[in-house]
């Protein structure tokens, strides 16, 4: 009897690398949304990430206050060039504000896409927390009937809560309640 029982119970070093090869297997399935995402893009969403990559960094925040520096320097007469946008600098005030509109529409095709990105990951998330919920539910009975088995009252009605099916369909109701 100890032998057959035993067979049926994996040793406790055998679930533990189950369960790590289980979690990765959904990180790499995760991960892989984006991975297939970016290799679905668009060629302007592509050049909307490359610019958006280039334009959040340090070195074109650098090479901006660079240029903005000399054009107001040579602009207020300090050295002895001639000036060619003088104060109040409408000629910068323009261009400064032109790539203020470009770059926040390049930043925001990019993060739209991430957004589409991220909605999917959640989508997945929620199907898995769903079947987990649905397989936590069924182990619970299981662990009841093993217990009545054995001759266990269970008493419990918050188990017994636990044992009722999620429905979706009033958690789904509560949520656009909240939304709306």
């Amino acid at each position: 009897m100890e032998e057959n029982r035993k067979s049926y119970i994996p040793d406790f070093t055998q679930a533990l690398h189950l369960h790590k090869q289980n979690v990765e297997e959904r990180r790499r399935v995760i991960k892989s949304f984006k991975a297939k995402a970016d290799a679905k893009r668009t060629l302007a969403e592509k050049f909307a990430d490359s610019l958006t990559t280039k334009f959040g960094s340090v070195t074109f925040l650098f090479l901006n206050a660079t240029w903005f520096s000399i054009w107001i320097v040579v602009n207020t007469r300090i050295t002895p060039l001639k000036a060619f946008d003088p104060f109040p600098f409408g000629l910068l005030t323009m261009i400064v504000s032109l790539e203020a509109i470009f770059l926040a529409i390049i930043v925001l095709i990019s993060q739209n896409r991430e957004a589409r990105i991220g909605e999917l990951r959640e989508e997945v998330e929620l199907q898995i927390s769903t079947l987990a919920e649905v397989e936590t539910t069924k182990l619970i009975s299981l662990m009841i009937m093993l217990m009545e088995k054995q001759g266990i009252k269970i008493d419990d009605p918050e188990l017994k809560a636990m044992l009722k099916p999620m429905d979706t369909a009033k958690l789904e109701s509560d949520l656009e309640k909240e939304l709306s």
